[in-house]
């Protein structure tokens, strides 16, 4: 495969020239140049590829009828198709509407949503309580629970007897029920 060389605003002019004589050669090569730019710019934008699609045609439509619509000393002619794509893109996004009434979709929750609140409510008062637990209790529990460590791997990281590990977590919840029942 062949690297060509990147385009010089000369040969840009140059093409856009032969466009204005209606050289459909020259805008193929328009084309082939900057398609890729201007599309991967409206897709991104519209994140909808036959969109995007659109939106390539329109501006490259819009060359072939008016090559004079890119001013040379603005800046580059890829640079210009760039800001027009992007622009094109946001205009697309503003004319869809929506097709229903707001007040007409009804959107599905992927949860009950009195349980989530329930369950968050319970979270909140089980981290309220496992908070006054006394330190070697927490720790003990939070490893067990939220580390997932068995009981002798507990045992082996604190020091402690597998005993005394065992009585701290029942401890802390038994304490944890007395708090919830109350």
């Amino acid at each position: 495969m062949l690297n060509t060389p990147p385009a010089s605003p000369q040969d840009d002019a140059t093409l856009l020239a032969l466009v204005q004589r209606g050289d459909e050669q020259a805008m193929a090569s328009l084309f082939d140049r900057y398609s890729k730019v201007v599309y991967s710019v409206a897709l991104r934008v519209l994140r909808d590829p036959a969109s995007a699609e659109d939106v390539l045609q329109e501006i490259f439509m819009q060359i072939w009828r008016n090559p004079e619509s890119f001013i040379a000393t603005r800046g580059s002619l890829g640079g210009w198709l760039a800001v027009v794509s992007r622009n094109r893109s946001i205009d697309a996004l503003r004319r869809k509407r929506p097709s229903d009434s707001i007040d007409d979709v009804a959107l599905a929750a992927p949860c009950n949503l009195a349980d989530e609140a329930e369950r968050n409510i319970m979270i909140e008062r089980a981290r309220t309580h496992i908070t006054v637990l006394p330190p070697e209790q927490r720790k003990t529990l939070e490893m067990a629970f939220f580390d997932g460590l068995t009981h002798s791997e507990i045992a082996e990281m604190t020091g402690d007897p597998l005993g005394t590990v065992k009585t701290r977590i029942r401890s802390a919840l038994l304490t944890l029920r007395k708090a919830f029942q109350s």
